[in-house]
Protein backbone atom coordinates (compact mmCIF):
# COMPACT_ATOMS: atom_id res chain seq x y z
CA UNK A 1 0.00 0.00 0.00
CA UNK A 2 1.36 3.41 -0.92
CA UNK A 3 2.67 5.58 1.84
CA UNK A 4 0.37 8.56 1.47
CA UNK A 5 -2.75 6.48 1.01
CA UNK A 6 -2.35 4.26 4.03
CA UNK A 7 -1.57 6.03 7.31
CA UNK A 8 -3.18 3.88 9.95
CA UNK A 9 -3.61 4.26 13.68
CA UNK A 10 -2.76 1.54 16.14
CA UNK A 11 -4.25 1.63 19.62
CA UNK A 12 -1.43 0.44 21.82
CA UNK A 13 -1.36 -0.90 25.33
CA UNK A 14 2.21 -1.97 24.72
CA UNK A 15 4.71 -1.03 27.36
CA UNK A 16 7.43 0.66 25.35
CA UNK A 17 11.17 0.43 25.86
CA UNK A 18 11.12 3.99 27.05
CA UNK A 19 8.75 4.53 29.94
CA UNK A 20 5.97 7.06 29.51
CA UNK A 21 4.06 7.88 32.64
CA UNK A 22 0.71 7.63 30.88
CA UNK A 23 1.40 3.97 30.18
CA UNK A 24 1.88 3.37 33.88
CA UNK A 25 -1.62 4.66 34.57
CA UNK A 26 -3.08 2.35 31.93
CA UNK A 27 -3.85 5.00 29.31
CA UNK A 28 -4.17 3.96 25.68
CA UNK A 29 -2.00 5.82 23.21
CA UNK A 30 -2.66 6.04 19.48
CA UNK A 31 0.38 5.77 17.24
CA UNK A 32 0.17 7.02 13.69
CA UNK A 33 1.76 4.29 11.58
CA UNK A 34 2.88 4.48 7.97
CA UNK A 35 2.79 1.53 5.62
CA UNK A 36 5.14 1.71 2.64
CA UNK A 37 6.31 -1.41 0.83
CA UNK A 38 9.61 0.04 -0.36
CA UNK A 39 10.65 1.25 3.09
CA UNK A 40 9.46 -1.92 4.82
CA UNK A 41 11.43 -4.16 2.44
CA UNK A 42 14.51 -2.05 3.08
CA UNK A 43 14.05 -2.34 6.84
CA UNK A 44 13.72 -6.09 6.37
CA UNK A 45 17.11 -6.21 4.61
CA UNK A 46 18.93 -4.62 7.50
CA UNK A 47 16.87 -6.03 10.38
CA UNK A 48 16.87 -9.72 9.43
CA UNK A 49 20.66 -10.23 9.80
CA UNK A 50 20.62 -8.50 13.19
CA UNK A 51 17.74 -10.62 14.45
CA UNK A 52 19.54 -13.72 13.19
CA UNK A 53 22.67 -12.70 15.07
CA UNK A 54 20.51 -12.23 18.17
CA UNK A 55 18.84 -15.65 17.68
CA UNK A 56 15.45 -13.97 17.36
CA UNK A 57 12.73 -15.06 14.90
CA UNK A 58 12.07 -12.39 12.30
CA UNK A 59 8.45 -11.42 11.59
CA UNK A 60 7.95 -8.56 9.19
CA UNK A 61 4.47 -7.97 10.60
CA UNK A 62 6.07 -6.90 13.89
CA UNK A 63 8.10 -4.03 12.41
CA UNK A 64 6.29 -0.69 12.30
CA UNK A 65 7.12 2.76 10.92
CA UNK A 66 5.83 5.53 13.20
CA UNK A 67 4.82 8.84 11.64
CA UNK A 68 6.82 10.96 14.09
CA UNK A 69 9.58 13.42 13.23
CA UNK A 70 11.46 12.93 16.50
CA UNK A 71 14.56 10.75 16.67
CA UNK A 72 13.36 7.62 18.39
CA UNK A 73 12.88 3.88 18.10
CA UNK A 74 11.43 1.52 20.67
CA UNK A 75 10.25 -2.01 21.32
CA UNK A 76 7.19 -3.42 23.08
CA UNK A 77 5.61 -6.61 24.36
CA UNK A 78 5.72 -9.40 21.82
CA UNK A 79 9.02 -8.16 20.34
CA UNK A 80 7.36 -5.47 18.26
CA UNK A 81 9.81 -2.91 16.88
CA UNK A 82 8.79 0.69 16.14
CA UNK A 83 10.99 3.10 14.17
CA UNK A 84 10.14 6.79 13.82
CA UNK A 85 10.23 8.41 10.40
CA UNK A 86 12.37 11.09 12.02
CA UNK A 87 15.02 8.49 12.79
CA UNK A 88 15.04 7.15 9.23
CA UNK A 89 15.24 10.62 7.66
CA UNK A 90 17.88 11.87 10.11
CA UNK A 91 20.17 8.85 9.61
CA UNK A 92 22.99 9.76 7.22
CA UNK A 93 23.31 6.21 5.96
CA UNK A 94 22.04 2.68 6.44
CA UNK A 95 24.78 1.99 9.00
CA UNK A 96 23.29 4.52 11.40
CA UNK A 97 19.84 2.99 11.03
CA UNK A 98 21.30 -0.49 11.44
CA UNK A 99 22.99 0.65 14.66
CA UNK A 100 19.72 1.96 16.09
CA UNK A 101 17.94 -1.30 15.23
CA UNK A 102 20.77 -3.31 16.78
CA UNK A 103 20.42 -1.27 19.98
CA UNK A 104 16.68 -1.89 20.17
CA UNK A 105 17.28 -5.57 19.50
CA UNK A 106 19.53 -5.47 22.55
CA UNK A 107 16.55 -4.36 24.61
CA UNK A 108 14.60 -7.38 23.36
CA UNK A 109 17.30 -9.96 24.08
CA UNK A 110 18.03 -8.34 27.42
CA UNK A 111 14.45 -8.91 28.54
CA UNK A 112 14.16 -5.22 29.30
CA UNK A 113 10.48 -4.95 28.37
CA UNK A 114 9.23 -7.32 31.06
CA UNK A 115 11.66 -6.00 33.67
CA UNK A 116 10.46 -2.46 32.98
CA UNK A 117 6.91 -3.63 33.55
CA UNK A 118 7.91 -5.01 36.93
CA UNK A 119 9.81 -1.82 37.74
CA UNK A 120 6.80 0.30 36.74
CA UNK A 121 4.54 -1.73 39.02
CA UNK A 122 7.01 -1.25 41.86
CA UNK A 123 7.04 2.49 41.16
CA UNK A 124 3.25 2.63 41.22
CA UNK A 125 3.26 0.97 44.64
CA UNK A 126 5.87 3.42 45.90
CA UNK A 127 3.87 6.35 44.54
CA UNK A 128 0.72 5.15 46.33
CA UNK A 129 2.64 4.54 49.55
CA UNK A 130 4.22 8.00 49.39
CA UNK A 131 0.82 9.62 48.96
CA UNK A 132 -0.55 7.70 51.97
CA UNK A 133 2.51 8.72 54.01
CA UNK A 134 2.13 12.32 52.87
CA UNK A 135 -1.53 12.30 53.94
CA UNK A 136 -0.54 10.98 57.35
CA UNK A 137 2.15 13.61 57.73
CA UNK A 138 -0.28 16.36 56.81
CA UNK A 139 -2.83 15.10 59.32
CA UNK A 140 -0.22 14.92 62.07
CA UNK A 141 1.29 18.33 61.42
CA UNK A 142 -1.71 20.18 60.13
CA UNK A 143 0.54 21.62 57.40
CA UNK A 144 -0.08 20.81 53.72
CA UNK A 145 3.51 21.80 52.88
CA UNK A 146 4.76 18.89 54.96
CA UNK A 147 2.68 16.49 52.87
CA UNK A 148 4.11 17.95 49.67
CA UNK A 149 7.67 17.65 50.97
CA UNK A 150 7.16 14.02 51.97
CA UNK A 151 5.59 13.15 48.59
CA UNK A 152 8.30 14.92 46.58
CA UNK A 153 11.03 13.33 48.66
CA UNK A 154 9.67 9.86 48.00
CA UNK A 155 9.20 10.60 44.29
CA UNK A 156 12.74 11.98 43.96
CA UNK A 157 14.27 8.89 45.53
CA UNK A 158 12.14 6.64 43.35
CA UNK A 159 13.12 8.49 40.17
CA UNK A 160 16.81 8.44 41.08
CA UNK A 161 16.70 4.67 41.50
CA UNK A 162 14.71 4.27 38.32
CA UNK A 163 17.07 6.28 36.12
CA UNK A 164 20.05 4.46 37.59
CA UNK A 165 18.31 1.24 36.60
CA UNK A 166 17.59 2.60 33.09
CA UNK A 167 21.22 3.57 32.67
CA UNK A 168 22.23 -0.03 33.27
CA UNK A 169 19.71 -1.23 30.67
CA UNK A 170 20.94 1.24 28.04
CA UNK A 171 24.54 0.21 28.63
CA UNK A 172 23.51 -3.41 28.25
CA UNK A 173 21.65 -2.66 24.99
CA UNK A 174 24.71 -0.85 23.61
CA UNK A 175 26.94 -3.81 24.42
CA UNK A 176 24.50 -6.22 22.76
CA UNK A 177 24.23 -3.94 19.72
CA UNK A 178 28.00 -3.96 19.22
CA UNK A 179 27.98 -7.75 19.50
CA UNK A 180 25.19 -8.13 16.91
CA UNK A 181 26.86 -5.72 14.51
CA UNK A 182 30.17 -7.58 14.80
CA UNK A 183 28.41 -10.87 14.07
CA UNK A 184 26.95 -9.35 10.89
CA UNK A 185 30.39 -8.00 9.95
CA UNK A 186 29.38 -4.39 10.50
CA UNK A 187 31.30 -1.68 12.29
CA UNK A 188 29.49 -0.02 15.22
CA UNK A 189 30.44 3.33 13.69
CA UNK A 190 26.85 3.93 12.58
CA UNK A 191 25.48 3.63 16.12
CA UNK A 192 28.37 5.80 17.37
CA UNK A 193 27.64 8.54 14.82
CA UNK A 194 23.90 8.47 15.52
CA UNK A 195 24.50 8.77 19.26
CA UNK A 196 26.76 11.75 18.60
CA UNK A 197 23.94 13.26 16.56
CA UNK A 198 21.50 12.84 19.46
CA UNK A 199 24.09 14.31 21.80
CA UNK A 200 24.42 17.42 19.60
CA UNK A 201 20.64 17.84 19.52
CA UNK A 202 20.50 17.56 23.31
CA UNK A 203 23.22 20.19 23.70
CA UNK A 204 21.52 22.56 21.26
CA UNK A 205 18.19 22.22 23.06
CA UNK A 206 19.77 22.75 26.46
CA UNK A 207 18.94 19.34 27.90
CA UNK A 208 20.99 18.85 31.04
CA UNK A 209 23.25 15.79 31.08
CA UNK A 210 21.82 14.32 34.28
CA UNK A 211 21.06 10.71 35.13
CA UNK A 212 18.10 11.90 37.18
CA UNK A 213 16.15 13.66 34.46
CA UNK A 214 17.03 11.68 31.38
CA UNK A 215 15.29 8.58 30.10
CA UNK A 216 18.62 7.46 28.67
CA UNK A 217 22.00 7.38 30.36
CA UNK A 218 24.54 10.13 29.90
CA UNK A 219 25.47 10.23 26.24
CA UNK A 220 29.14 11.02 26.91
CA UNK A 221 29.49 7.77 28.79
CA UNK A 222 27.88 5.80 25.98
CA UNK A 223 29.88 7.61 23.33
CA UNK A 224 33.14 6.63 25.00
CA UNK A 225 32.12 2.99 25.00
CA UNK A 226 31.03 3.10 21.34
CA UNK A 227 34.12 5.03 20.27
CA UNK A 228 36.28 2.32 21.81
CA UNK A 229 34.17 -0.37 20.11
CA UNK A 230 34.66 1.33 16.72
CA UNK A 231 38.43 1.41 17.17
CA UNK A 232 38.53 -2.25 18.16
CA UNK A 233 36.21 -3.46 15.39
CA UNK A 234 37.89 -5.32 12.52
CA UNK A 235 35.21 -4.02 10.16
CA UNK A 236 35.29 -0.68 8.39
CA UNK A 237 32.57 1.70 7.33
CA UNK A 238 30.42 0.34 4.51
CA UNK A 239 28.61 2.06 1.65
CA UNK A 240 26.05 -0.73 1.25
CA UNK A 241 22.55 0.36 0.28
CA UNK A 242 23.67 3.98 -0.20
CA UNK A 243 21.52 4.72 -3.26
CA UNK A 244 18.57 2.66 -2.05
CA UNK A 245 18.54 4.36 1.34
CA UNK A 246 18.84 7.85 -0.17
CA UNK A 247 15.71 7.19 -2.27
CA UNK A 248 13.73 5.95 0.73
CA UNK A 249 14.68 9.03 2.72
CA UNK A 250 13.68 11.27 -0.19
CA UNK A 251 10.36 9.47 -0.51
CA UNK A 252 9.50 9.74 3.18
CA UNK A 253 10.65 13.35 3.40
CA UNK A 254 8.69 14.50 0.36
CA UNK A 255 5.49 12.73 1.43
CA UNK A 256 5.69 14.06 4.99
CA UNK A 257 6.92 17.60 4.28
CA UNK A 258 5.53 20.62 2.51
CA UNK A 259 6.50 20.74 -1.20
CA UNK A 260 8.49 23.94 -0.69
CA UNK A 261 10.63 22.12 1.88
CA UNK A 262 11.14 19.25 -0.55
CA UNK A 263 12.30 21.60 -3.32
CA UNK A 264 14.62 23.32 -0.84
CA UNK A 265 16.20 20.02 0.17
CA UNK A 266 16.15 18.59 -3.37
CA UNK A 267 16.53 21.57 -5.76
CA UNK A 268 15.09 21.25 -9.25
CA UNK A 269 18.62 21.62 -10.63
CA UNK A 270 19.43 18.24 -9.07
CA UNK A 271 18.66 15.66 -11.76
CA UNK A 272 19.65 12.58 -9.77
CA UNK A 273 17.11 9.77 -9.52
CA UNK A 274 16.79 10.41 -5.79
CA UNK A 275 15.96 14.08 -6.33
CA UNK A 276 13.56 13.36 -9.20
CA UNK A 277 11.77 10.85 -6.97
CA UNK A 278 11.24 13.63 -4.42
CA UNK A 279 10.21 16.10 -7.16
CA UNK A 280 7.55 13.75 -8.54
CA UNK A 281 5.94 13.40 -5.09
CA UNK A 282 6.16 17.15 -4.40
CA UNK A 283 4.48 17.98 -7.73
CA UNK A 284 1.82 15.39 -6.89
CA UNK A 285 1.15 17.03 -3.54
CA UNK A 286 0.85 20.38 -5.33
CA UNK A 287 -1.71 18.70 -7.65
CA UNK A 288 0.49 19.61 -10.59
CA UNK A 289 -0.31 16.34 -12.32
CA UNK A 290 1.34 17.05 -15.69
CA UNK A 291 4.71 17.65 -14.01
CA UNK A 292 4.20 14.82 -11.52
CA UNK A 293 3.42 12.27 -14.23
CA UNK A 294 6.15 13.60 -16.52
CA UNK A 295 8.73 13.21 -13.76
CA UNK A 296 7.66 9.72 -12.70
CA UNK A 297 7.48 8.61 -16.34
CA UNK A 298 11.08 9.77 -16.78
CA UNK A 299 12.07 7.62 -13.82
CA UNK A 300 10.21 4.62 -15.24
CA UNK A 301 12.02 5.10 -18.56
CA UNK A 302 15.34 5.03 -16.71
CA UNK A 303 14.42 2.03 -14.52
CA UNK A 304 11.58 0.07 -16.16
CA UNK A 305 11.99 -2.79 -13.69
CA UNK A 306 11.48 -0.69 -10.56
CA UNK A 307 8.06 -1.66 -9.11
CA UNK A 308 7.93 1.33 -6.78
CA UNK A 309 7.95 3.88 -9.60
CA UNK A 310 4.87 2.18 -11.06
CA UNK A 311 3.32 2.13 -7.59
CA UNK A 312 3.77 5.89 -7.16
CA UNK A 313 2.36 6.51 -10.64
CA UNK A 314 -0.62 4.28 -9.82
CA UNK A 315 -1.26 6.24 -6.64
CA UNK A 316 -1.17 9.52 -8.55
CA UNK A 317 -3.73 8.18 -11.00
CA UNK A 318 -5.87 6.55 -8.31
CA UNK A 319 -6.15 9.69 -6.22
CA UNK A 320 -7.07 11.83 -9.22
CA UNK A 321 -9.92 9.56 -10.26
CA UNK A 322 -8.19 7.69 -13.11
CA UNK A 323 -8.89 4.31 -11.53
CA UNK A 324 -8.68 2.16 -14.68
CA UNK A 325 -5.25 3.59 -15.52
CA UNK A 326 -4.19 3.12 -11.88
CA UNK A 327 -5.22 -0.53 -12.03
CA UNK A 328 -2.92 -1.04 -15.03
CA UNK A 329 0.04 0.53 -13.22
CA UNK A 330 -0.58 -1.46 -10.03
CA UNK A 331 -0.62 -4.63 -12.15
CA UNK A 332 2.76 -3.67 -13.65
CA UNK A 333 4.17 -3.11 -10.16
CA UNK A 334 2.79 -6.43 -8.92
CA UNK A 335 4.20 -8.27 -11.96
CA UNK A 336 7.63 -7.03 -10.90
CA UNK A 337 7.09 -7.80 -7.20
CA UNK A 338 4.52 -10.64 -7.13
CA UNK A 339 5.05 -11.52 -3.47
CA UNK A 340 4.05 -8.06 -2.22
CA UNK A 341 0.90 -8.17 -0.10
CA UNK A 342 0.74 -4.36 -0.17
CA UNK A 343 0.66 -4.27 -3.97
CA UNK A 344 -1.87 -7.10 -4.04
CA UNK A 345 -4.18 -5.04 -1.82
CA UNK A 346 -3.64 -1.89 -3.91
CA UNK A 347 -4.50 -3.75 -7.12
CA UNK A 348 -7.57 -5.26 -5.45
CA UNK A 349 -8.77 -1.86 -4.29
CA UNK A 350 -8.41 -0.37 -7.77
CA UNK A 351 -10.14 -3.37 -9.37
CA UNK A 352 -13.09 -3.24 -6.98
CA UNK A 353 -13.62 0.44 -7.83
CA UNK A 354 -13.97 -0.30 -11.56
CA UNK A 355 -16.50 -2.23 -13.62
CA UNK A 356 -14.99 -5.70 -13.34
CA UNK A 357 -16.23 -9.07 -14.54
CA UNK A 358 -17.08 -11.90 -12.10
CA UNK A 359 -13.93 -13.68 -13.32
CA UNK A 360 -11.80 -10.64 -12.39
CA UNK A 361 -13.45 -10.46 -8.98
CA UNK A 362 -12.74 -14.17 -8.40
CA UNK A 363 -9.08 -13.49 -9.20
CA UNK A 364 -9.08 -10.56 -6.80
CA UNK A 365 -10.54 -12.79 -4.08
CA UNK A 366 -7.67 -15.22 -4.65
CA UNK A 367 -5.14 -12.37 -4.46
CA UNK A 368 -6.67 -10.91 -1.28
CA UNK A 369 -6.70 -14.28 0.45
CA UNK A 370 -2.97 -14.62 -0.26
CA UNK A 371 -2.34 -11.09 1.00
CA UNK A 372 -4.25 -11.71 4.22
CA UNK A 373 -2.27 -14.88 4.90
CA UNK A 374 1.05 -13.12 4.43
CA UNK A 375 0.22 -9.75 5.99
CA UNK A 376 -3.21 -9.67 7.65
CA UNK A 377 -4.70 -6.19 7.63
CA UNK A 378 -8.02 -4.53 8.32
CA UNK A 379 -8.08 -3.07 4.81
CA UNK A 380 -7.40 -6.49 3.28
CA UNK A 381 -10.36 -8.02 5.13
CA UNK A 382 -12.64 -5.11 4.26
CA UNK A 383 -11.83 -5.43 0.56
CA UNK A 384 -12.26 -9.20 0.72
CA UNK A 385 -15.72 -8.78 2.24
CA UNK A 386 -16.58 -6.37 -0.56
CA UNK A 387 -15.24 -8.75 -3.23
CA UNK A 388 -17.21 -11.72 -1.90
CA UNK A 389 -20.28 -9.49 -1.78
CA UNK A 390 -19.88 -8.66 -5.49
CA UNK A 391 -20.07 -12.36 -6.38
CA UNK A 392 -22.99 -12.84 -3.96
CA UNK A 393 -21.12 -15.09 -1.53
CA UNK A 394 -22.89 -13.99 1.64
CA UNK A 395 -21.22 -16.52 3.93
CA UNK A 396 -17.62 -15.57 3.15
CA UNK A 397 -18.51 -11.88 2.79
CA UNK A 398 -19.94 -11.81 6.31
CA UNK A 399 -17.01 -13.81 7.70
CA UNK A 400 -14.49 -11.40 6.10
CA UNK A 401 -16.48 -8.48 7.54
CA UNK A 402 -16.14 -10.09 10.99
CA UNK A 403 -12.37 -10.38 10.50
CA UNK A 404 -12.32 -6.68 9.61
CA UNK A 405 -14.33 -5.75 12.71
CA UNK A 406 -12.02 -7.81 14.92
CA UNK A 407 -8.97 -6.19 13.32
CA UNK A 408 -10.17 -2.70 14.25
CA UNK A 409 -11.13 -3.77 17.79
CA UNK A 410 -14.89 -4.00 17.30
CA UNK A 411 -15.19 -7.45 18.87
CA UNK A 412 -18.90 -7.24 19.73
CA UNK A 413 -19.72 -6.39 16.12
CA UNK A 414 -17.45 -9.20 14.92
CA UNK A 415 -19.26 -11.77 17.09
CA UNK A 416 -22.64 -10.63 15.72
CA UNK A 417 -21.32 -10.95 12.17
CA UNK A 418 -19.95 -14.42 12.90
CA UNK A 419 -23.38 -15.50 14.13
CA UNK A 420 -24.85 -14.45 10.76
CA UNK A 421 -21.97 -16.08 8.87
CA UNK A 422 -22.74 -19.38 10.62
CA UNK A 423 -26.27 -19.29 9.30
CA UNK A 424 -25.04 -18.72 5.75
CA UNK A 425 -22.26 -21.34 6.05
CA UNK A 426 -24.67 -24.28 6.41
CA UNK A 427 -22.68 -27.36 5.30
CA UNK A 428 -19.44 -25.49 4.53
CA UNK A 429 -17.16 -27.20 7.07
CA UNK A 430 -14.06 -25.25 5.99
CA UNK A 431 -15.75 -21.92 6.62
CA UNK A 432 -17.17 -23.16 9.92
CA UNK A 433 -13.64 -23.88 11.07
CA UNK A 434 -12.58 -20.34 10.15
CA UNK A 435 -15.56 -18.91 12.03
CA UNK A 436 -14.76 -21.03 15.08
CA UNK A 437 -11.11 -19.97 14.96
CA UNK A 438 -12.02 -16.27 14.91
CA UNK A 439 -14.50 -16.75 17.76
CA UNK A 440 -11.77 -18.39 19.83
CA UNK A 441 -9.31 -15.60 19.03
CA UNK A 442 -11.80 -12.96 20.13
CA UNK A 443 -12.88 -14.80 23.29
CA UNK A 444 -9.32 -15.57 24.35
CA UNK A 445 -8.19 -11.96 24.22
CA UNK A 446 -6.75 -10.69 27.48
CA UNK A 447 -9.07 -8.25 29.28
CA UNK A 448 -6.33 -5.62 29.19
CA UNK A 449 -6.90 -5.17 25.47
CA UNK A 450 -10.59 -4.32 25.86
Amino acid sequence: MSLMLFIKRLMCRFFLSWVVWAFMSGNVWALSLISDEETELFLQKITMPIFKAANLPYNRNKIFIVNDETLNAFVSDGNYLFINTGTIIAADDAEELSGVIAHETGHITGGHIITQKIKAQEMQKVTLASMILAGGAAAASGDGNVAMAVALGSQSSMMTNYFRYRTEQERSADESAVNFLQKTQQSPIGLYRFMKKINRINEMSGIEESPYFRTHPMNQERLKFLEKAVKESPFSQSTSYKEEFSRIKAKLFSFLSEPKETFRKYPLQDTSITAQYAHAIAFFKLLNMPKALHTINNLIAKEPNNPFFYEIKAQMLMETGKVNLAKTEYQKALNLLPSSAALQISLAQATLETQSSPAEIRQIIHILNKANIKQPSALGWMLLSQAYGQVDDKAYSTYAAAEYSAAIGEDKTALKQLKIAKEFAKNNSALKLKISDLENRINSKSPKFH
